[in-house]
């Protein structure tokens, strides 16, 4: 493996002008040394981090939504009907569209509405955060169901997802890899595959194709503990630049399906879903923790996120809760206390405020709390949940540290964290870099301390000492 040098970089928020050398896929000097024969890397001034690493993305459907009709714009399900017509009737093709956000609409979504508009077209929407699904008569014929009113949720959703006609193998793979690339250039040097198959496969058959531009955790989808234990693998095996991650269970759904598990009941009368009873879950999560396979369970709602606690307490592990975005008062001192991370996603904040507002009324000052989170000890990871939210960690951080995204107000800015707080958040728990840390490393053309923190711009990525990223400033 080749040496790199990197010259003339700011270590850090507020750290001197160094030379770093990196060997081996290690960092083995910081310092004021010549390049010697080493490959010369000129940060120009620019800021050296940690590499970042986006802890919870669903690979496939990102890659995938690449491709898709964009959404995310529509205010009503008339808007959406009415994006859908100016592309054109495709009667061949499955049409596919992502990210709307149905929370706010004044209508209803219904199959007839895309079957009025298209007549015969098999179309297939999925919603911003992936738990509604919203298929037109022929979509629904194309996958064997029939539904009233072709709006799917929760585990009608997952299922219908994985039973719609898919690109082949090397076509999602082909994708998958351009985004991880993509991903590379934003300084991203590790993600969580999130996805609902068999994430070690499909990574293992990756590989294949060549160098990697990201670490990868593989995450367990729970249909799969059995056999990952059969095989004998444990969170943390690592193979390269793979590795076995946690192992994924569903306490609730979701805020804008209002289906997010609540104390509180919403307007509607009901408190939300609770995916899977409180027993099945310590059930599941005692046994993945008996073979050495680390639990991450999703939970939104305040109600899902006590009982997801409750269930680690009882076992007396730690492991991972995804998303925590409505958590108690009483309930923040227990994610450190058990060892609990809190894994978020700082861009649902200004994504989600105002359908917070509106179904979470006198709550929100529970909602997103990170910095109750960090002062309560809480570690904290940052993710997007690709492709709910653009793979962007800079946005992450931005959103994270000014609690909003456009030109209104913070919103609840007494939850706005430190931007130290947050770069360490999306930089797997590394705060800095020094002698002997393994070279995943970014350099960024900007002083973090008053760069615009949506446009910062990054010199090179490097990934186990290779650049797998570089733009030049000349």
């Amino acid at each position: 493996m080749s040496e790199l040098f990197l010259r003339d970089v700011r270590l850090g928020l507020d750290g001197p002008l160094v030379n770093v050398r990196i060997a081996d896929g290690r960092v083995t000097e910081i310092g004021d040394d010549g390049p010697g024969r080493a490959e010369v890397v000129d940060g120009d001034g620019g800021t050296l981090l940690p590499g970042l690493v986006d802890s919870h993305v669903h690979t496939e459907q990102w890659a995938s939504s690449r491709r898709r009709i964009p959404l995310e714009q529509a205010k009503s399900a008339a808007e959406v009907v009415d994006i859908l017509v100016r592309h054109g009737h495709r009667p061949r093709e499955l049409l596919l569209g992502g990210g709307f956000r149905d929370g706010l609409w004044p209508d209803t979504p219904h199959k007839d509405l895309l079957e009025r508009a298209l007549p015969g077209q098999a179309i297939a929407l999925f919603s911003a955060d992936l738990h509604t699904l919203w298929l037109s008569p022929a979509a629904l014929a194309l996958i064997g169901r029939e539904h009233p009113t072709g709006v799917l949720i929760e585990n009608d959703c997952m299922s219908a997802t994985a039973e719609l006609p898919a690109a082949p193998p090397e076509v999602v793979d082909r994708w998958v890899l351009e985004a991880a690339e993509a991903a590379a250039a934003l300084g991203v040097t590790k993600i969580a595959d999130y996805e609902y198959t068999d994430t070690i496969a499909a990574w293992e058959r990756r590989r294949e194709a060549g160098p990697l531009p990201v670490r990868v955790s593989c995450v367990i989808a729970r249909h799969l503990l059995d056999t990952t234990i059969a095989l004998g693998r444990r969170t943390g095996d690592t193979d390269g630049l793979l590795n076995v991650g946690p192992y994924k269970l569903f306490v609730d759904g979701s805020l804008n399906t209002r289906t997010a598990y609540c104390h509180h009941a919403y307007d509607s009368g009901d408190h939300g879903l609770l995916e899977l009873p409180y027993d099945e879950l310590v059930a599941l999560m005692r046994r993945a923790a008996e073979h050495g396979i680390v639990p991450a369970v999703h939970a939104i709602g305040d109600h899902a996120n006590t009982l997801a606690l409750d269930a680690f307490e009882e076992i007396g592990i730690g492991g991972r809760i995804e998303h925590a975005q409505l958590v108690r008062a009483e309930d923040l001192p227990r994610f450190a206390k058990l060892g609990v991370v809190a894994s978020v996603q700082p861009a649902h904040q200004p994504d989600d405020r105002d359908v917070a507002d509106h179904h979470w009324p006198s709550r929100t000052a529970d909602a997103f709390p990170y910095r109750a989170l960090h002062s309560a000890g809480a570690t904290l990871e940052f993710g997007s949940d690709s492709p709910v939210a653009p793979l962007d960690p800079w946005d992450a951080i931005a959103s994270a540290v000014e609690r909003t995204d456009d030109e209104r107000p913070a919103w609840h800015p007494e939850q706005a964290l430190p931007l130290e707080a947050a770069l360490k958040a999306s930089s797997g728990g590394r705060g800095t870099v020094k002698v002997g840390d393994v070279a995943d490393l970014v350099v960024v053309a900007a002083d973090m301390r008053t760069a615009d923190l949506r446009s910062v711009s990054v010199i090179t990525t490097i990934l186990d000492g290779r650049r797998t990223f570089f733009h030049s400033l000349g």
